[in-house]
């Protein structure tokens, strides 16, 4: 059985002044060759590898706090702590530590901190130690002036520290506190709040254990509202008392758990609230209060995790059809903020708790919330923060989620499309919600952080889900408008250079897609209504169509040539299309004649022997005709006499747009301006691969060409010229 003893969390400070978990180990002591000394020793749990190896000198100021932490300082700037899961384990710990540095091991740090001159440190040493005035109301004023002058030598300081905590100074002085309320004694009142205040600076964990006790809490804020620089007395308590409600939304049934959280939220609350900005120098000399709140907040969402029936209650209660609305608010808000304090934990940390959360269901809850909270805009804004966490932590276990309840579940209600609802349908001026789900959006399909093994591919394999089961979610409020000649422009153009990228990949998978399904259809379409006008869109498709000539696709030649040709035969103010029938033709009479195929291969191998008079002829021959044989396998497919009807494509769209009443019109520009970086997205390396695409400058340069030459021409593409089935 592992020794849960000496089992720890090594942190170290960072530049931020905030604790960053460098793993989990199991700690040990003992003497290392290499640093000639003993040492602390931490080993990772997971692979045995070596976490920390540091030699216990001396002269370093060892510092235990909470029973649980000891801290301490290998260099300038970087601070070390090591976080026991048991009490006997730091204890074990520190009495090694303190058998080195020859300490008694009640102390609660091995060493002063000493940042004076040799004449100070000389003057402080030979003197007794510090001697506190009698806690007297009519000596408040000696103890202001005494605490005031002790702040900036630290040696001084560590004995006003021992002195306030030997002595129980602190209960004294909130005792003289409710003197100096009940007589309204503001002289006195005044300089509490200086002492108080300076005991904080004092930076002790022995300290802030009495001050932020149960017993002594409120009485050090009510020190603190009488700032001598305000003109009037702050009301911090009245607040904490009367407005700042704590509500139980799950019973919390461990009474340590429930005094921690109010600890917890009254600290924070001193920090943030009650005690003034701190000056550089100030900043310092608070980090033990840093550290107090954080690795209170670890231990709160520790508690939580393990609480098994709690997080149980909690899921039940979020999915549970006879729970009212103002309750399921309740525990929405409360998840929200219980992801907001997973946070502080380290990423190691961090992967357990959503684990945690995953394994309770918090992705089907987050359906319903959905769903019940979609007129709520509360609700709808603690839902998108609940998600925003899930997603950028861990988008993998999104993605897998939503794939694997297609299978069970109808489109409409997939979590993917009602976040995409909730996006079309933010009623926000601003479109805050709608711009943070985006991103979330953004952060789902971009192919760059999805995982790719031997065993599975994530990008094609969601890629291709999203593409069947949202797409049509996501393009439903362009299409419902494609009759509004504002827009549809835009939109043919945009769809038709997708396509465009997507022939140029010469990826025969892609290929065989536009077959199957016909795309070509609605290109055809919109180049026989463009009718005679050389616009934008006439070159774009042309140009397309040419592409497939030239570089010789067999498979997209003979499709359009089988399926559109008595649609094409007539346009002849290009050779585009002919050219197109006598690639076909070629590639038919090689099918027919295979040996003279192999006889203008020989030729052509020869070629470069002959008299360079027939190079031209030769160089002729060589462009009209092919390199390759037709794929095994690749055959065409015919015109399928199931397309679908205008009224079928539409059928979804329209059922989209009747169940859900919104504005769509104002949207229409945001959703448009999604809808090209979502195809980008795709471009760049999701769905077409990596390819190259145009610079925004050259983007803008099209645009304006289609605006000058295409403007109000186009006409309206049929119900039936979507880009997919």
């Amino acid at each position: 059985m592992t020794d849960t003893r000496r089992r720890v969390k090594v942190y170290t400070l960072n530049e931020e002044r905030q604790w960053d978990d460098r793993g989990t180990g199991h700690v040990s002591s003992g003497y290392v060759e290499r640093l000639k000394g003993m040492s602390l020793l931490v080993r990772a749990e997971s692979d045995g590898s070596l976490l920390l190896e540091s030699k216990i000198n001396p002269n370093t100021a060892y510092q235990k706090q909470q029973d649980t932490l000891i801290v301490w300082s290998e260099a300038e700037n970087y601070d070390l702590a090591l976080s026991f899961q048991e009490k006997a384990g730091c204890d074990e710990i520190w009495e090694k530590i303190c058998q080195v540095q020859g300490k008694d091991p009640s102390v609660d740090i091995t060493q002063e901190l000493v940042d004076e001159s040799e004449e100070e440190r000389f003057d402080d040493m030979s003197s007794p130690g510090l001697e506190l005035p009698p806690c007297e109301l009519s000596r408040l004023e000696e103890v202001a002036e005494l605490v005031a002058s002790s702040l900036p030598s630290p040696l001084r300081r560590e004995k006003l520290a021992l002195a306030v905590e030997n002595e129980g100074y602190i209960k004294k002085l909130l005792e003289l506190f409710h003197v100096c309320e009940d007589l309204e004694n503001h002289e006195g009142l005044h300089h509490l709040y200086e002492i108080i205040k300076g005991i904080f600076l004092l930076n002790r964990t022995a300290l802030f254990e009495v001050m932020f006790s149960e017993e002594c809490i409120m009485d050090v804020i009510g020190c603190l509202e009488f700032d001598p620089s305000l003109p009037q007395p702050r009301r911090h308590r009245e607040f904490l008392t009367k407005t700042a409600k704590f509500k139980e939304v799950i019973p919390i049934s461990d009474p340590e758990l429930k005094q921690k959280i109010h600890q917890t939220y009254r600290v924070q609350y001193i920090q943030d609230m009650v005690l003034p900005t701190p000056s550089v120098f100030e900043e310092n000399m608070l980090s033990t209060l840093h550290s107090f709140i954080f690795f209170n907040k670890v231990e709160i969402v520790g508690m939580l995790q393990d609480d098994e029936k709690f997080l149980t209650d909690l899921f039940a209660q979020l999915t549970d059809e006879a729970t009212d609305d103002d309750k399921r608010h309740e525990l929405v808000n409360f998840l929200k903020e219980f992801c907001a304090f997973s946070q502080t934990l380290q990423p190691q940390n961090r992967d357990a708790f959503f684990k945690t959360l995953s394994n309770m269901g918090i992705l089907p809850a987050l359906e319903v919330i959905l769903v019940r909270g979609m007129d709520d805009p509360q609700v709808r804004s603690a839902a998108t923060d609940i998600f925003s966490y899930l997603v950028e932590y861990n988008p993998s276990m999104v993605r897998e989620f939503v794939m694997q309840e297609s299978q069970q579940n109808d489109d409409d209600i997939l979590l993917i499309n009602l976040i995409i609802e909730h996006m079309i349908c933010d009623t926000d001026p601003e479109l805050g919600g709608a711009v943070q789900l985006m991103g979330l959006l953004r952060t789902l399909v971009d192919p760059e952080n999805m995982l790719a093994t031997a065993n599975k591919t994530e990008k094609s394999e969601f890629l291709s889900f999203f593409y069947k089961h949202c797409m049509h979610v996501l393009s439903a409020p362009l299409l419902y408008y494609t009759l509004c000649k504002t827009f549809i422009k835009l939109l043919c153009t945009g769809a038709l250079r997708f396509m465009r990228k997507i022939i140029g990949l010469k990826d025969e998978f892609y290929n065989r897609y536009i077959m199957r399904n016909f795309l070509f259809e609605p290109v055809v379409k919109a180049f026989l209504n463009n009718g005679s006008r050389y616009n934008l869109m006439n070159s774009a498709i042309i140009e397309m169509f040419e592409y497939i000539r030239v570089e010789d696709m067999k498979s997209l030649t003979a499709h359009v040539v089988e399926n559109y040709w008595k649609a094409l035969e007539d346009v002849d103010y290009v050779q585009t299309f002919k050219g197109l029938k006598l690639r076909y033709e070629q590639q038919r009479e090689r099918q027919d004649h295979p040996k003279l195929d192999s006889m203008r291969s020989i030729l052509r191998n020869h070629r470069y022997r002959r008299d360079a008079r027939t190079l031209e002829d030769e160089e002729e021959m060589w462009f009209n005709t092919d390199e390759d044989d037709l794929e095994d396998g690749e055959a065409i497919v015919p015109p399928s006499d199931k397309m679908k009807s205008d009224e079928d494509l539409m059928d979804p769209i329209s059922k989209f747009m009747e169940r859900r009443k919104c504005m769509y019109k104002n949207f229409i520009i945001m959703h448009m301006w999604l809808f090209r970086t979502y195809v980008l997205f795709s471009l760049q390396g999701g769905l077409v691969g990596l390819v190259d695409y145009p610079d925004d400058d050259d983007d803008e340069e099209d645009d304006d060409e289609d605006d000058s030459e295409n403007r109000d021409e186009s006409p309206p593409l049929s119900k039936k010229s979507k880009l997919s089935s």
